[in-house]
C-alpha cells in the first residue's frame, strides 16, 4: 500500500495495490497489521455506504463532535468524486486548512480523515458510491456541518456553488468563524 503525506497533519491518502488477471483486480482496502506497521492506528467499529445520484452533488462539511468523533477512511466505489478534509483542530497549524483529492472506481485512491476534520465531497460523475469506515458508531447528537462555500475556508469544489445539490442540514449549516470548535490539536511526538 503506498501511503502518501498531506499538508494536513494526520491526514493521509492510501493507495492499496491491485493486483489483476484477465477476470479483473483484486484489492486489499485495509490491513490493520499492515498499516500499523506503518503507525496508523483505528479500529474502524462501522461501514457507511452513500450514493449521490447528480453531477455537483456535495455533502458536507460534516463531522462528529466527542465523546463520538469519528475517524474516516473513505474510498470511492462507483464513479468519481473530489473528496476535502478541513482541519477544525483549535490549535492547530492548519486550522481551517483544507486538502482535497479525486476518490475513484478506477484510481482506487482512500482518504483518510482523522478526527477534528471536516469531511466533504462533491461528485464529478453521475451515480457516484462512497464507502467508508469510521472509527466510532453514527450519534445523531454528535452530528455536525459547516457551510461547504464558507469563504473563510475557500475550497474549490470545481463547481459553482450556487448550482450545488445539497441537503437542506447542508444548507443550514454554519460558517466556521459562527463555530466553537470541540476539536484541540494535539502535536505528534
Amino acid at each position: 500500500m503506498q501511503i502518501e503525506e498531506t499538508p494536513l497533519s494526520g491526514c493521509l491518502v492510501l493507495t492499496p495495490r491491485r493486483f489483476g488477471d484477465a477476470r479483473g483486480w483484486f484489492s486489499e482496502v485495509w490491513n490493520k497489521q499492515t498499516l500499523a506497521a506503518n503507525g496508523i492506528h483505528y479500529d474502524f467499529v462501522q461501514d457507511n455506504h452513500s450514493s449521490s445520484s447528480e453531477v455537483g452533488t456535495v455533502r458536507g462539511l460534516h463531522f462528529q463532535s466527542p465523546p463520538h468523533a469519528q475517524t474516516k477512511l473513505v474510498r470511492c466505489g462507483r464513479g468519481r468524486v473530489f473528496d476535502v478534509a478541513v482541519d477544525i483542530r483549535v490549535g492547530s497549524p492548519s486550522f481551517g486548512k483544507w486538502f482535497g483529492t479525486e476518490l475513484s472506481a478506477e484510481n482506487g485512491r482512500q482518504l483518510l480523515i482523522p478526527a477534528g476534520f471536516l469531511h466533504g465531497f462533491v461528485t464529478r460523475e453521475p451515480d457516484s458510491e462512497l464507502l467508508y469506515k469510521c472509527s466510532d458508531v453514527y450519534a445523531p447528537d454528535c452530528d455536525g456541518a459547516i457551510r461547504f462555500d464558507d469563504p473563510d475556508i475557500g475550497i474549490d469544489w470545481g463547481i459553482d456553488p450556487a448550482s450545488a445539490i445539497l441537503s437542506d442540514k447542508d444548507r443550514a449549516a454554519p460558517f466556521l468563524k459562527d463555530f466553537k470548535s470541540p476539536f484541540t490539536y494535539e502535536a505528534q511526538a
